[in-house]
């Protein structure tokens, strides 16, 4: 719940600095810093735990999607992350978001290392933004950019993996069903 709090918070910074990389644009990297930390602890906490709860299972990806999407949504709208990567990264994820909602019926498509790298990459490349490296030169840029293009990638890569993932599922399921049908003859 936090990270979803901290989120108005982290719009309301990265705004009020009006492109001044100042104080502003300081305090909105310490809440996403803060916001992505949560996430980490949270899932340390609950996995330790064994407190996986459904509330967190539909909670926990809310929050990643309205931190990232938000991020992504507002450096665009500055003019410092191009349009089509924003929009490629968020057409991935709603697309897999209401695919997963889809395949339910079937089963669960659980998190995989790619996707879990995707969130790591897309964090560092966000984070690597919103730091005012503008002062150092292009080269500090040009490696935001770097690992924003290499989180892209992963990011659609996993994108078609679950996809995959969904189809297999599906037809799975309906084998089965087909089998159960075919047996109960």
């Amino acid at each position: 719940m936090l990270r979803i709090v901290l989120v108005p918070f982290f719009v309301w910074f990265l705004l009020a600095d009006n492109e001044t990389h100042g104080l502003f644009r300081w305090a909105a990297v310490l809440a996403f810093a803060v916001a992505i930390y949560t996430d980490k602890l949270d899932g340390d906490i609950a996995r330790k735990r064994g407190l996986v709860t459904d509330f967190g299972k539909i909670a926990d990806p809310i929050a990643d999607k309205l931190l990232i999407g938000s991020a992504l949504v507002l450096l665009s709208a500055l003019g410092e992350l191009p349009w089509w990567v924003t929009i490629l990264m968020l057409v991935r994820e709603l697309g897999i978001t209401l695919l997963r909602f889809v395949v339910i019926r079937y089963g669960v498509i659980p998190a995989s290392r790619g996707g879990k790298l995707k969130t790591i990459l897309q964090t560092a490349a966000i984070f690597l933004y919103l730091l005012p490296l503008a002062g150092l030169g292009p080269w500090a840029t040009g490696v935001a950019f770097a690992v924003m293009l290499v989180a892209l990638a992963v990011t659609l890569v996993t994108g078609v993996d679950y996809i995959v993932q969904a189809v297999r599922l599906r037809r799975a399921a309906q084998h089965g069903a087909q089998g159960e049908i075919h047996g109960a003859g």
